[in-house]
């Protein structure tokens, strides 16, 4: 049976229609409640969260913050409420904590939400139409203009007024309650909005909003304040009626299993509507109209020039004084009572940046949208896994921070290496806390590792889906790299799943990776990926002597991929076209520095002997020979005189242009330092380019383009030069030097240094 209506008439209720996260509305709300002295607030958020509200109290509870709402079983499944200090929900929180005065949330429970799979908060923007009759083409700076400039207690009353009158020209959806299934009962509820109506969502809101109110003026509130959007207001205010439409209208919805928790926010996630729907776009902007009531002009234009002046500007005083003169005539010529944005950010444009619009971006960004992150208590409900990664960063003193910052990390230090391994045990469960970067200080050993840390609200979700995997970070990381190895089925996913398990410092995954990549690699006779696994191996065991980690079993894995390939090898490079030449002289390339790094001179020697036998093979694509060649020659195994005769005989005729071309790329590609320095090498391959015919030369010309246009300009710049001037046809001679001459301009070279120091 539905309850009936309660009695009204000993009791006052008053709505206050805000604007979410505005700051004037937050001063006139507090004026208003501490003029109407309520004695129960009902505040627009989600029901279910009343259990949070007692940690409103706590000093830890810093905004900006957010409600959490996620279904345990699908964490995805995600929705957030937020809250900044200047917003009028908050300011009411605060009131109720303070002033010891009942509170609780009146919007539609999460477990609603959620299971509707629709955004909290509301649908499009009902004050636009508002200010485009105030001559405004943004609602933003309408508001900005007519309520955030000013805090009065009694604008509501007018805001509420203006609501309805917006609300008369609508009509509201159908609310007859289908009789389908639950698949068709939630398409209903979430049903989108058409022109000229109040959709389906916002009636089910405002429907649990007028019961809630109900349930209060029952429990003996007889001076109920009900804090919610201005669209909302209209519905709320006067007699709230029989109840049982709402009832009707409410009954059958879908709901789901939903953990409700508070969780630390952005300024930059209340700009514009991501997550919520109310967002605004100068959340800074707010922030210091709020906190700053003395002076805020001035106080603003002087934090712009402090900003502007980190960042090597040139800002005086007199700039910040032309400024405030400046906004406050715009000001006054607009027929506002106080400068707002637009005033300001005009002054700053015309004034501080003297119209550089790169300049006033920057001011958006830092100052006008801001960056600030929240705390919230460490009892605050949450998974252990959530608790786990406070407690760690606490210790390794890793502290969430909104803007980014870079942390250069010294693995010679055991702090810098606990970092490291949680960073990249995070990194395995796609907590992206912190993204791996190139580091400024030029260093080429693996004693160092740079990272760029900047915490996102995104991150609290994160975390919940990534507590499947356990109930620390590092068992956690643990579950899940195994669980992605016993679906990887190639060499190279497992040899780098086995590299990122070692710089995790997981050495229960390690073992357990380094069985499966025996198994696999015992079964893959596909030598490409015997090749790409190689590097991979080999760096880990750089890594694990760095990091004192026993890889015994690694490193027979790595011995008996390379005899396998070295037998391999021969027969894999038979008829090859262009681009799998291409493509496997890129893994050879690889295998050559992974061999060269690992420095053992057993797999060195095997690797040179498979070299060997591919370079002495005239069956082969030029581009593989030409490479292989010029590896042992790198490696000392060939001398420059057998280079040359090599690329002599490439060069000779019975190969086809392209072949030629294809031996030289291979040769030479990506090391024009060869040809500016072994003249010899410069005149055989400009001998054979100057005999070709025009067809011949128009064939071998984009390969040609492509192995030369890979050196560095200087080095292009040389070859220019050494065959503009004949130099490549004037091998040099030993006996054409003159030791005299030399040994003249020696000494000539070592007075000038003298000199010069």
């Amino acid at each position: 049976m539905t309850p009936a209506a309660p009695a009204e008439t000993d009791s006052v209720t008053r709505v206050f229609g805000i604007r979410h996260h505005g700051p004037g509305s937050a001063r006139s709300l507090r004026l208003a409640l501490e003029r109407f002295r309520p004695d129960m607030i009902l505040i627009e958020g989600p029901a279910d969260a009343d259990p949070l509200v007692g940690f409103v109290s706590s000093a830890e509870l810093c905004p900006p913050v957010a409600v959490l709402a996620y279904v345990p079983d699908a964490p995805a499944r995600a929705a957030f409420w937020p809250f900044a200090v200047f917003s009028p929900e908050w300011q009411a929180l605060r009131y109720a904590t303070e002033a010891d005065v009942p509170v609780r949330f009146c919007d539609l429970p999460a477990t609603h939400t959620l299971a509707l799979d629709t955004e909290p908060g509301d649908r499009g923007d009902p004050l636009a139409a508002l200010s485009a009759a105030a001559g405004y083409d943004d609602p933003e700076r309408w508001w900005d203009a007519v309520i955030e400039s000013a805090a009065d207690a009694d604008i509501f009353d007018a805001v509420t007024e203006a609501m309805a009158a917006l609300r008369e020209d609508l009509t509201p959806a159908t609310l007859e309650q289908p009789d389908s299934t639950a698949a068709q009962e939630v398409s209903e509820h979430v049903e989108p909005p058409t022109a000229g109506t109040i959709d389906r969502h916002t009636l089910v809101r405002e429907a649990y909003m007028r019961q809630t109110m109900r349930k209060a003026l029952k429990e003996g509130a007889t001076r109920l304040a009900v804090v919610c959007g201005a669209w909302h207001a209209p519905a709320l205010t006067g007699k709230l009626g029989p109840a049982a439409p709402d009832a009707r209208l409410l009954k059958g919805l879908p709901k789901v299993k939903t953990t409700l928790t508070w969780v630390p926010w952005t300024h930059s996630r209340l700009a514009g509507a991501s997550g919520y729907g109310a967002g605004v776009t100068s959340p800074g902007w707010y922030h210091h109209l709020f906190t700053r009531t003395e002076r805020p002009i001035a106080r603003w234009l002087t934090m712009v020039a402090g900003t502007l002046r980190r960042h090597d500007l040139p800002v005086s005083s007199a700039h910040i004084i032309e400024s405030v003169r400046l906004a406050e005539t715009l000001a006054a010529l607009r027929g506002r009572p106080l400068p707002g944005l637009s005033e300001v950010t005009d002054a700053t444009r015309a004034v501080l940046c003297e119209g550089d619009e790169t300049m006033l971006r920057l001011v958006t960004a830092e100052l006008v949208v801001g960056e600030a992150l929240g705390t919230v208590p460490e009892d605050t409900p949450t998974v252990p896994m959530d608790a786990d990664l406070r407690a760690r960063a606490r210790t390794l003193r890793l502290k969430p921070q909104a803007l980014a910052q870079q942390l250069d990390l010294d693995l010679r230090k055991d702090r810098d290496v606990a970092r490291s391994h949680l960073l990249h045990r995070l990194s395995l469960l796609d907590i992206r806390w912190g993204v791996k970067t190139d580091s400024e200080v030029r260093n080429t050993g693996t004693f160092r590792e740079t990272w760029t840390l900047r915490w996102e609200p995104e991150l609290s979700v994160a975390v919940v889906e990534a507590s499947r995997w356990g109930t620390t970070i590092r068992t956690a990381a643990e579950a899940r790299i195994l669980d992605r190895a016993a679906a990887d089925t190639t060499l190279g996913e497992l040899s780098g799943a086995l590299a990122d398990a070692l710089l995790a410092d997981l050495p229960d995954a390690v073992a357990g990776l380094v069985r499966r990549l025996e198994t696999v690699a015992a079964l893959d006779h596909d030598v490409t990926h015997l090749l790409a696994a190689l590097p991979n191996l080999v760096r880990t065991l750089r890594y694990g002597d760095v990091r004192g980690t026993d890889l015994g079993a690694l490193t027979r894995v790595a011995d008996g991929l390379l005899i396998r390939i070295g037998a391999g090898l021969p027969s894999a490079v038979t008829g090859l076209d262009a681009d799998a030449a291409t493509a496997l002289r890129t893994q050879i390339d690889a295998a050559h520095l992974a061999v060269a790094t690992r420095d053992d001179a057993r797999a060195t020697d095997i690797w040179l002997t498979t070299l060997r036998t591919l370079a002495d093979r005239d069956d082969v694509h030029g581009a593989l020979v030409g490479r292989a060649v010029r590896l042992l020659c790198d490696a000392g195994i060939i001398d420059d005189a057998e280079s040359a005769r090599r690329l002599s005989a490439a060069l000779s005729v019975g190969h086809s242009p392209a072949d030629k071309a294809a031996w030289i790329d291979g040769f030479v590609g990506g090391r024009g330092l060869l040809l500016v320095h072994d003249r010899e090498l410069l005149r055989l391959i400009d001998s054979w380019l100057t005999g070709l015919d025009e067809d011949q030369f128009v064939t071998t010309l984009p390969l040609l383009r492509r192995t030369f246009g890979s050196f560095e300009a200087g080095e292009r710049r040389s070859i220019g030069e050494a065959v503009g001037r004949g130099a490549a046809h004037r091998p040099t001679d030993i006996a054409d030097l003159d030791p005299d001459r030399g040994a003249t301009a020696l000494a000539a070279l070592t007075e000038i240094l003298v000199a010069a120091r």
